[in-house]
């Protein structure tokens, strides 16, 4: 069996000659034939630039900063930048290059010893901030910078940001040090030429060039993902680095790689500068990073959702629980509605909007576009703090099974009463009404919808549901429509919508 890497050879080695052939019957000319007029190659160029004089440079303000931690800090922070299950497919391919100690798979140390890890940074001002990954210094017990020309300075934390992998910290200087400025990543493009600048594995000043592959990517390491994808060859160490762009303005902060083997394969991530300088900023002026609140659980808009909701396309957020107290409530935004626009922002998807909230000032007003049963409306609300960045989340539970009042064949799902039983092992309260999903059949509609046993079935469609069989009874009505069947589901503390589409 030939390789995959000799196929794709063979492959384009046949396409090359298949694209050649016209060519060559091209010169033809047959007496009569009028002669097709000939089209101007566009102008374009692939040759790669001369990064010399950029990176001499830029290269004296990026730094190697080593790290000293408590094992036991350690082994406690196993995984959680990337809050991904070491252990899941996700965990496994999505690794931080940070500080060898603190990635997926690190062998246990003694809860008294020390560990060390390197990671990079960046100068931003000559009075000596710099700017890292929040996870190369995250408790860290010692923080030491080492600058271009081999002076090693102890550093203070100013501030992190989990939320978005970023750090702020200083060293003291009597000299004026170098400085790197952001660029307006807003500007870069997919094939543009960058390079990466750090300290892989402990080495200092190693420098890589590729192009940005991709923009606005979501690693699902957090709910702002919107990372620039690259090609410059990055490895452990490179953590808090800059991806510097052609005119020597930091485009970007390494932050990830994918690795089926946790050595680079091409395939990095980095923070875009937009939201680094922004984030920098906070830090640096607060020590933290204030974000406007909304009060909504949201998710993506599927095709089927769209059908079901009477919608013309996918755009949008699907509202699937409106927080008690909240501006969304005060808005009066309602479990139902679709977020197509949150102030100046047009809402893509629910990513767009967990972003346009984020970058909202607090106190400040905001109108918010919705649709609702198929009709745009405009609402306002003065947007609060966010008070609680991390959000958990949190799977139903495992009740007991007090028998199936109620079975829906055709959908695949049994439905129970929420007794005081399950109440208890949901931790669910009298206020939460509707039908306990007791049994999904593999492979039905309901199975495919992603409901799971422990849920709660809270509407269908536009209709609240009391019980099971009222729900029961909601479901048979909507499925006659012959359109998916829209359920509001309650998993833990957490509200969310899915479809079910008979085949």
């Amino acid at each position: 069996m030939k390789s995959a890497i000799a196929r794709i050879l063979h492959s384009d080695n046949r396409r090359a000659i298949a694209l050649a052939l016209p060519l060559a019957l091209g010169v033809v000319a047959w007496p009569g034939a009028e002669a097709a007029p000939v089209m101007p190659a566009p102008a374009a160029s692939f040759a790669q630039p001369q990064f010399a004089d950029v990176i001499e440079n830029v290269q004296p303000a990026v730094v190697k900063i080593a790290v000293v931690k408590n094992a036991a800090k350690v082994s406690r922070l196993e995984g959680r930048p990337m809050q991904l299950d070491p252990d899941s497919p996700m965990g496994q391919f999505f690794r931080h290059f940070g500080p060898g100690p603190y990635a997926f798979g690190a062998p246990q140390a003694e809860p008294d010893a020390k560990v060390e890890g390197l990671g990079s940074g960046f100068i931003i001002d000559k009075s000596g901030y710099i700017v890292t990954n929040n996870h190369v210094i995250d408790d860290a017990d010692d923080i030491k910078v080492t600058l271009s020309d081999g002076r090693e300075l102890s550093a203070s934390l100013i501030g992190t940001d989990p939320q978005t992998d970023l750090a702020l910290i200083k060293v003291a200087s009597k000299d004026d040090l170098p400085a790197v400025a952001f660029a307006d990543s807003d500007k870069a493009r997919v094939g543009d030429w960058v390079v990466a600048i750090g300290s892989p594995f402990g080495l200092g000043g190693s420098v890589t060039a590729g192009i940005i592959s991709a923009r606005g990517r979501d690693i699902h390491s957090g709910p702002y993902d919107d990372y620039l994808q690259i090609d410059a060859p990055i490895n452990s160490g490179n953590s808090g680095g800059p991806v510097i762009n052609a005119e020597g303005r930091v485009v970007g902060v390494n932050t990830a790689i994918y690795s089926p083997n946790g050595g680079n394969i091409g395939i990095g991530f980095a923070i875009p500068a937009r939201e680094a300088e922004r984030v920098v900023a906070e830090l640096r002026n607060h020590g933290g990073v204030t974000r406007g609140w909304l009060g909504v659980q949201i998710q993506p808009v599927t095709a089927e959702m769209a059908e079901a909701l009477r919608m013309k396309d996918t755009r949008g957020a699907l509202v699937a629980a409106v927080l008690d107290k909240s501006p969304a409530q005060r808005a009066g935004v309602k479990v139902g509605d679709v977020i197509l626009k949150f102030g100046d922002s047009a809402i893509k998807d629910a990513r767009d909007l967990s972003r346009a909230v984020a970058r909202a000032e607090p106190g400040s007003k905001v109108h918010i576009d919705i649709v609702r049963n198929g009709q745009e409306q405009r609402l306002a609300t003065l947007i609060d703090r966010n008070a609680q960045n991390d959000v958990a989340d949190s799977g139903g539970g495992n009740p007991e099974r007090d028998g199936a009042q109620n079975l829906d064949e055709q959908l695949g799902v049994a439905l129970g009463q929420l007794s005081s039983d399950a109440r208890a092992q949901l931790n669910l309260d009298d206020s939460v009404k509707g039908a306990l999903v007791i049994g999904v059949k593999n492979g039905s509609a309901a199975d495919e919808s992603g409901l799971k046993p422990g849920d709660v079935i809270v509407r269908v469609n536009n209709a609240e549901v009391a019980d099971a069989r009222s729900a029961k009874h909601a479901l048979g009505s909507a499925r006659d429509e012959k359109r998916p069947v829209v359920v509001l589901v309650r998993r833990g503390d957490q509200q969310f919508f899915t479809a079910m589409k008979l085949a």
